[in-house]
């Protein structure tokens, strides 16, 4: 692999699927796998062992928000988000360009960068390849994202081809940045992974993944613009589209996508890493994944319900609190509530990766996740 410090091994595989194992400076991830977010070098309401606990391997923080506050001096100052949020597993930043995408009439685009206003305070601020780079390094994950364009998923072709095509030209500029600015402080070494864009247009993928792939011997790649408003139908087109058209010896990392039947089908895909708010903004909001649909715990059919969220799961909330409590605990508005049902999403989907990378090792992969699936589509507790 093009960057020291980090490596992939497929040990198994069924179809696209595989098992294998991300090595990083700060330990291997074991793939498939999913990432819990901390935004701000925190996944709400959770600790950093709360993380080790139900298994999570490698965490997920962003540039744009950790910019704004407390600020990547005070972040580098502080030994790097590793020390920083006591977290000693692997990191991986997100560039911020959704966030800054996100902020509408808020910033403006050219070919340079990005001018926005802080949604804190107002603030002017400018994102170019090079800055966010320079705000990468100083974070100091362990993998660091590319400053992409992004736009919303059903956009138009014209619309598509030009946030791909500006994609890549502004990776040549994150390249060159990377590049510039090696650590020199005996601090970890980065890898730099890209990002296929293209929206739901298959030739604007291949085309963005053939331009990505040409330019350098990428230590990873990332599929980005999806789950943004287009049907799921799409978004599986385009991993389909994005599998035939990457290494396959690197991993691949689907951003910010998480929901249960979405890791097992991003699976099957030939995705091996995940990222998503889903698990514990939905808990803080009062809805729990199960292996039989999603479970709202503020039903009001839950008053008298003695069993756990998920009677598969062996997570500390299902070992220990019954779905009456749990309910008990929302409507009273007790915050001990969205700790527990935090807790639990998050188990659940690392756990789910954990049984997908069993199943794809046993050679069991394509059985076990028809059964999971139907399962979960057909259970008889889907509330929302």
């Amino acid at each position: 692999m093009s960057q020291p410090g980090f490596s992939f091994t497929v040990h198994a595989s069924a179809g696209a699927a595989r098992a294998g194992v991300f090595t990083t400076p700060h330990g291997p991830v074991e793939t498939p796998a999913f990432m819990a977010v901390g935004t701000l070098a925190t996944v709400k309401t959770l600790d950093p062992r709360d993380l080790r606990e139900v298994g999570a391997q490698m965490i997920l923080a962003n540039t744009y928000h950790l910019h704004l506050r407390p600020g990547e001096e005070v972040v580098r100052a502080l030994g790097g988000l590793h020390r920083f949020m006591a977290w000693d597993g692997p990191i991986l930043t997100d560039s911020g360009g959704f966030q800054v995408f996100s902020l509408e009439s808020l910033r403006r685009v050219s070919e340079e960068g990005v001018e926005f206003r802080s949604h804190i305070d107002g603030s002017r601020r400018v994102f170019t390849p090079e800055g966010v780079i320079a705000i990468e390094r100083a974070l100091g994950a362990d993998v660091i994202m590319q400053f992409d364009h992004v736009i919303p998923g059903r956009s138009e072709l014209a619309a598509a081809r030009e946030a791909s095509e500006r994609s890549i030209r502004w990776l040549a500029r994150c390249r060159a940045a990377f590049a510039a600015t090696e650590p020199t402080d005996g601090r970890p070494p980065q890898a730099l992974f890209p990002i296929v864009q293209g929206g739901i247009h298959a030739e604007l993928r291949r085309e963005a993944a053939r331009a990505i792939v040409e330019m350098d011997d990428w230590p990873g790649y990332a599929i980005g613009g999806l789950s943004v408003g287009e049907a799921k139908p799409d978004m599986y087109a385009m991993l389909d589209v994005t599998d035939a058209a990457l290494p396959r010896d690197r991993p691949r990392y689907l951003m910010g996508v998480g929901f249960p039947e979405d890791l097992i089908e991003g699976a099957r895909r030939g995705i091996d890493l995940f990222d998503c708010v889903a698990p514990t903004r939905m808990g803080r909001t009062g809805t729990a994944f199960t292996s039989e649909g999603r479970v709202n715990v503020r039903n009001a059919s839950l008053r008298l319900d003695p069993r756990p969220l998920d009677e598969a799961c062996d997570c500390s909330t299902c070992r220990r609190f019954s779905r009456a409590y749990i309910r008990h605990l929302f409507v009273a508005e007790e915050t001990l509530g969205l700790r527990l049902l935090s807790i639990h999403n998050v188990h659940f989907l690392v756990s789910l990766m954990r049984d997908a990378r069993n199943a794809i090792a046993a050679g069991s992969f394509d059985a076990w996740s028809r059964s999971w699936l139907d399962r979960y589509h057909s259970g008889p507790i889907s509330v929302t």
